[in-house]
């Protein structure tokens, strides 16, 4: 069941091969903090971006860029954990205060 802590956004064009590993990255990160997920296609071949919304803001926040670099589903996963861990401490995402235990329980 998915909670009211956000969601994660996926900003990255339908020829895009690198999204076959972002997304997953994405959605195991997810199923683990029960956020949503929703992916934006852009017309233009740019970056593929991952922002972070919560349900009480509709600020986007930059969680990942793989700026065309070449890397795994793990560096993803890693990097997503770690800017979420990081979001965990501001005090405009109480949410995720919530559920910093499962952001460090994150492997």
């Amino acid at each position: 069941m998915l909670s009211n802590n956000g969601k994660f956004l996926i900003y990255a064009s339908n020829q895009h091969g690198r999204l076959r590993i972002v997304k997953p990255a994405v959605a195991k990160a997810a199923e683990t903090l029960k956020l949503r997920i929703e992916v934006a296609q852009t017309k233009k071949p740019l970056p593929i971006y991952v922002y972070y919304r919560s349900e009480c803001s509709e600020e986007e926040i930059p969680v990942y860029c793989d700026w065309g670099k070449d890397g795994n589903e793990e560096d993803v996963y890693h990097a997503i954990k770690n800017m979420m861990f990081v979001l965990s401490f501001h005090p405009k995402h109480s949410a995720l205060q919530t559920i910093r235990k499962e952001i460090c329980t994150l492997t």
